[in-house]
């Protein structure tokens, strides 16, 4: 892959609400895109939002971060996601709202699009018809370089609905807990992991561990794990997993050494632990590292 290729983003953009009050833009592909951007990519997002504040709020802060918000659909029918976060020590939980701006992101209104391109998705955005229909379109079209990430909110996920999509992706990232919930006849992390490669026909899987920290197989079965040095001053651990997502796709069309591109990832995951939320808006936390892996 080539490094001046545009990633596609498809999927939820939304608001986690935190008991405190605060309201932070996420949604794991809107988390990833952000992210892109602000290591210099300029990906085309795909999702919709309400026609109401909170939607348009999400417009702003994209122009703010100089995204392209052609893909940006408006609904007037539904409101802009809504998550509501509960904290627990060093973890987190998620209450997903349903009837969302983002179940309803339409085939007819996307924008153009590239003929060829890394494109990445969630599982979410298909827990709904119209956006699940406008998911299978954009899968169709870009068969070769299809990167999943698998995000199982319970109740908004079926197994088989999730193996389908992994089905035929070129990389698929997860969790521990997620590799065990599809896969949960395996004997242990190594054997799910192989099983759910060679099932859904995946050339890299990428599991994450938290803080014990992640691993990345390949269909030709090198391994590589890194771990984490502790986080000074961790605020919370949303989109921890789409900062680490973020990089592996850099590292995919910069042509890094997984090795390489796992531990960046990781490092970069580890940033976001110290900040409140998935995203950070000041584009200079890009910066040091922009400068330490040669984006300049």
């Amino acid at each position: 892959m080539v490094d001046n290729e545009r990633p596609l983003i498809f999927g939820e953009v939304l608001y986690d609400c935190f008991p405190d009050g605060q309201a932070i833009l996420g949604g794991a592909p809107f988390n990833v895109a952000w992210h892109l951007q602000g290591f210099g990519l300029a990906p085309l997002f795909i999702s919709r939002v309400g026609d109401d504040p909170l939607g348009h709020r999400v417009r702003d802060a994209m122009h703010r971060h100089g995204m392209d918000t052609s893909g940006l659909q408006l609904d007037s029918s539904h409101p802009t996601g809504k998550v509501t976060i509960t904290l627990s020590g060093t973890g987190h939980s998620f209450d997903i709202i349903p009837d969302q701006a983002y179940d309803y992101i339409e085939r007819d209104a996307l924008p153009p699009i590239p003929e060829t391109a890394l494109f990445y998705h969630g599982s979410l955005a298909a827990r709904s018809p119209v956006s699940a229909q406008t998911l299978a379109y954009l899968c169709a079209r870009y068969t070769s370089r299809r990167l999943v990430d698998v995000n199982l909110r319970s109740p908004w996920w079926q197994h088989e609905q999730v193996l389908d999509l992994l089905d035929g992706a070129w990389l698929a990232k997860l969790n521990d807990e997620e590799l065990l919930q599809l896969v949960p006849d395996g004997r242990d992390d190594s054997s799910r992991m192989q099983q759910l490669m060679a099932d859904a026909g995946l050339q890299v899987l990428v599991l994450t561990r938290g803080a014990a920290g992640a691993e990345l197989l390949t269909a030709g079965t090198d391994r590589f794990r890194v771990t984490p040095q502790p986080v000074a001053g961790m605020v919370d651990t949303v989109g921890a997993g789409d900062a680490l997502t973020s990089v592996l796709i850099l590292g995919v069309l910069r042509g890094w050494p997984y090795r390489q591109t796992l531990e960046r990832s990781q490092a970069f995951a580890s940033a976001i632990v110290a900040c409140r939320g998935a995203i950070v808006e000041d584009p200079g936390f890009y910066q040091p590292f922009i400068a330490d892996w040669g984006l300049v």
